[in-house]
């Protein structure tokens, strides 16, 4: 018996009497005797009645979303479908804007070059390890597309010529590929040579004029455009200009360096020329 007077259960009961007896004196010091047990109660029951109303409200909050649930799939299905839309309207929206630009830039290039026949055509594919530029179009020989057609910027400047044309789609060689060879003039000296690929410059986007004259009087901004010698290629077709000019390492002949009218590394829609009178 001794022994339970330094028991914690013993020390437990003498707080909560201590605390007791401080809460019955307040409340006698107060008017509030009368009350005191109902105000210890409710201090007591407190904690567990905030508990209570928390797990009610929790469970109420979770009744109400699963009471939802079937009304938030469908406003997600309604969110998905309508986003779906959107996209195939984007996606038509961006073919008749590329139709409608390449309609304005046909109408330009048929006026300024009527003897030209040309099929419009979309650039569909490349490939990453093609470093002369070259690209795949969406037309092909049911478009009277043809191996050797040439092919235009929607500017009028020259891009290359069809490389393997197949029904529906064809492959094209870009002017900065080397063996591109092309009969060419500087329009303001008219000075002649052989408009082709070099490897040292297609990085840059560039080719050369080869074969001119050592004492050329081409200079720096120069035109460049076709002959038409040989009949593959159209006379007067746009180039580019020149860029730079540099001595053969022969020094019999002159080489002028090239800036393409026309990007063909980044260019997305071209012409095909499928048909000319000479």
């Amino acid at each position: 018996m001794k022994d339970f007077f330094y028991t914690k259960k013993f020390k437990i009961m003498v707080a909560v009497a201590v605390l007791l007896a401080g809460m019955m004196a307040w409340a006698g010091a107060n008017g509030r005797l009368t009350s005191a047990p109902q105000e210890i109660l409710s201090a007591v029951a407190m904690p567990f009645q905030k508990a209570a109303q928390l797990l009610g409200g929790g469970i109420d909050g979770l009744m109400d979303k699963y009471a939802r649930i079937d009304e938030i799939i469908a406003e997600n299905e309604r969110l998905t479908e309508e986003n779906r839309q959107l996209r195939e309207q984007m996606v038509d929206y961006d073919r008749v804007k590329t139709e409608n630009q390449a309609f304005q830039d046909l109408h330009k290039i048929e006026a300024d070059n009527p003897q030209f026949v040309y099929a419009s055509a979309n650039v569909i594919g490349r490939d990453p390890l093609e470093q002369f530029g070259g690209f795949t179009i969406d037309q092909g020989t049911v478009n009277g597309v043809e191996t050797g057609d040439v092919v235009i910027s929607d500017d009028g400047y020259l891009v290359g010529r069809v490389l393997d044309a197949g029904p529906v789609s064809s492959k094209v060689m870009t002017i900065l590929q080397p063996g591109s060879y092309v009969a060419c003039l500087v329009s303001r000296t008219r000075d002649s040579g052989n408009l082709n690929g070099d490897a040292a410059y297609a990085a840059a986007g560039r080719c050369v004029l080869e074969n001119l004259s050592r004492d050329t009087l081409a200079v720096v901004g120069d035109e460049i455009i076709t002959t038409g010698l040989g009949g593959e290629f159209p006379p007067n077709i746009r180039v580019g200009t020149v860029a730079e000019l540099v001595p053969e390492e022969s020094g019999k002949s002159a080489i002028a360096v090239i800036e393409p009218g026309a990007n063909v590394n980044s260019i997305k829609h071209v012409f095909v020329i499928t048909d000319y009178q000479s």
